[in-house]
């Protein structure tokens, strides 16, 4: 990137470390309930309702509430658009850091 260029602008939705770490996760599984996705990034209940809300309304995630015997269950997909936009996430901060000097 020469120097007189504009840097890549990050997705400061993506970029927030809790969301980064659940669209990460997401990513790497077909589909991860609530409670899986909690004991996996470590975030609190309130946090990742939080984030879950933020991703789901920005539609980089999908969910689905279903009945597991008598409880329900909230399971969450990375979408098609939450992979095109992760995958761009990469891309631009890969931008940035090979422009950093040695």
């Amino acid at each position: 990137m020469p120097p007189e260029s504009n840097p890549p602008q990050i997705d400061a939705l993506i970029h927030e470390p809790a969301r980064l770490r659940v669209l990460a996760l997401l990513a790497s599984v077909e589909e991860a309930d609530f409670m899986f996705i909690l004991r996996s990034t470590g975030l609190s209940r309130g946090n990742l309702s939080v984030q879950m809300t933020k991703l789901e309304n920005a539609g980089l995630v999908t969910l689905n509430r279903r009945l597991d015997g008598s409880r329900a269950r909230t399971c969450y997909r990375l979408s098609t658009a939450g992979t095109d936009a992760l995958r761009t996430y990469k891309k631009t901060v890969r931008q940035l850091l090979d422009a950093l000097p040695d």
